[in-house]
């Protein structure tokens, strides 16, 4: 079963981080993305920029509403994502638990219903609204 861990945490600027944070971040997520894929569950993993550089687009009565910047306005941030394909949630639940994310914030851990793949849509159709 595929799963997706939604990494969210506090954004830190270089500089709140500095050249040893950042090296240190680096190194264990190397780790966890090697020890995933050693493991033969990695998927795909993705990092994303800082917040700031978000776009939210929402139709809202037809209008096309965009925002600067994330729609949830919070502490934390999704930072990143890993998608897994594992046995079962005891499973996933274990594979966030070793997140370098972890310790800052939560590790959302949500099961794929539906994936895009070779030219057509796989499991669940898409739901629509």
């Amino acid at each position: 079963m595929r799963y997706s861990l939604l990494l969210f945490y506090p954004e830190l600027t270089a500089e709140q981080l500095g050249p040893e944070g950042i090296a240190e971040g680096i190194r264990a997520f190397e780790d966890y993305a090697r020890a995933l894929d050693e493991a033969g569950v990695l998927q795909s993993a993705e990092v994303m920029q800082h917040s700031d550089a978000t776009t939210t687009v929402h139709l809202v009565s037809g209008e096309l509403v965009v925002q600067d910047g994330p729609f949830a306005d919070t502490r934390e941030q999704l930072g990143g994502t890993f998608i897994i394909d594992v046995a079962d949630l005891d499973e996933a639940i274990a594979w966030a638990a070793k997140s370098p994310s972890a310790t800052w914030g939560p590790v959302e851990v949500r099961p794929t219903a539906t994936r895009y793949a070779d030219g057509a849509w796989q499991g669940t159709p898409p739901v629509t609204v």
